[in-house]
């Protein structure tokens, strides 16, 4: 027998080995003044695209205006306690019949965190006896949802039609066996490369194979589709998404998530979820600040135009400059460069310090060794100043990666950690 901390002193993880030389710097960086498209970092201000503010709601007078008035209404704590026990109101409900009629569907439930809520919903969907059928890139509250069935499951290759038709294959054999059901889980968009789920595609397989499919369209929802209804709408498939999740984290700039369904769905969901049925409910100032944002989704499509505008011309610019942006379909912006990570600390750093330009870095494992992933998330309140200054500095960037300058850089730091 061992201490059980032995294992995390020898090893700090994948991640965890680069604290020292990356902490405070490339992760958890300290961005700071109001959400918007020009932050200060270390004390210098920069083009900032981290911010998953996409119509750029966050600092809208008119969102303020509501935050700050439902703040001094209701404090940040009311109502307390569990929907089921003492936090449930009627601006709750009244939130949840306008989000289902925005995504059209029967019902819509609030939960009082995304990640937390997904991990939840999975698993008061399944029993031991039904099967997960997932993709493999997969977000991590996917994947811990995963992990609390007691059930099988499998997953896909990456958005491949053949391989979700081979795994249902398998799923089905396993089902007539067990006696449950299948449960397909994909996301509306993959928030690392930019790609729309084939939900369309995997919607008509329920010609040949009887499973439900749960959608994670925490990207899609504001930024996708006609209304902004999200990647169902924008595939005009949105009837065959049985169960289906956004988030107000991206689009609607705040805290807080949704499932919507059938109404049957829905109230089995809420009287099955532990991590609502054993959690504080929303706070009500961020229902009221949810209502009006959801309004201005509605009411206001020129936010999405004017987010669009932007997405096409940083992707434009880029694609024109050769830089290879993968196969993305949507806002995320990813950059793929070949490099290792030291070098990518190299990089990062002379973007932040010389061209004043602040974006994500996404290194192994999160992708494979050798490639240099950086994020770019366009928001409506990004300009077309904002975009040539980042088209510049990627040029530059780029020019010093491929003639070895941060490779130069990062020498010392490479030996140290055995790169």
């Amino acid at each position: 027998m061992r201490d059980l901390f032995e294992k995390i002193y020898k090893d700090k993880g994948p991640l965890g080995k680069w604290a020292e030389q990356a902490e405070g710097y490339f992760v958890f960086p300290k961005l700071e003044g109001e959400i918007s498209n020009r932050m200060k970092f270390q004390g210098k201000e920069v083009v900032t695209w981290s911010i998953n503010d996409y119509l750029g709601l966050a600092n809208h007078p008119e969102v303020r205006k509501v935050d700050g008035e439902a703040g001094v209404k209701y404090g940040s704590a009311y109502p307390m306690g569990a929907r089921m026990m003492s936090g449930h109101t009627e601006l709750h409900e009244q939130l949840q019949d306008e989000l289902a009629e925005f995504v059209q569907k029967e019902a819509a439930y609030l939960v009082n965190f995304g990640y937390q809520g997904m991990v939840s919903a999975i698993d008061s969907l399944v029993t031991k006896d039904d099967i997960i059928v997932y993709d493999v890139d997969a977000h991590a509250c996917i994947i811990d949802g995963v992990r609390l069935h007691m059930g099988k499951r499998f997953t896909y290759k990456h958005n491949d039609i053949e391989s979700i038709e081979k795994n249902l294959g398998r799923a089905v054999k396993l089902a007539e066996k067990t006696g449950g059901g299948i449960l397909l889980i994909s996301e509306g968009v993959f928030g690392m490369r930019g790609e729309q789920g084939k939900l369309k595609e995997i919607i008509a397989l329920k010609d040949k194979y009887n499973f439900r499919l749960l959608v994670d369209d925490a990207h899609g929802f504001g930024t996708l589709g006609k209304t902004g209804a999200g990647t169902g709408e924008e595939q005009g498939c949105q009837d065959g998404i049985d169960v289906y999740f956004a988030t107000f984290a991206k689009s609607m700039a705040s805290t807080g998530a949704f499932f919507a369904a059938d109404q049957e769905i829905i109230d089995f969901m809420k009287y099955n979820m532990r991590s609502q049925m054993f959690a504080k409910s929303l706070q009500m100032q961020l229902v009221v600040g949810a209502l009006k944002r959801l309004e201005m989704l509605k009411t206001m499509p020129e936010l999405k135009d004017k987010l669009w505008d932007n997405v096409r011309a940083l992707q434009g610019g880029l694609r024109e400059r050769g830089f290879d942006l993968g196969t993305t379909q949507t806002c995320i912006t990813p950059v793929y460069l070949k490099g290792s990570i030291p070098e990518a600390m190299a990089l990062v750093k002379d973007l932040r310090e010389n061209f004043g330009v602040f974006c994500s870095i996404v290194v192994y494992p999160v992708i494979p060794k050798g490639l240099i992933l950086l994020r770019l998330i366009p928001t409506t309140s990004h300009t077309m100043e904002d975009i040539e200054i980042t088209l510049n500095a990627f040029s530059g960037i780029r020019e010093r990666l491929e003639n070895g300058t941060y490779k130069k850089l990062s020498a010392k730091v490479s030996a140290a950690m055995g790169e």
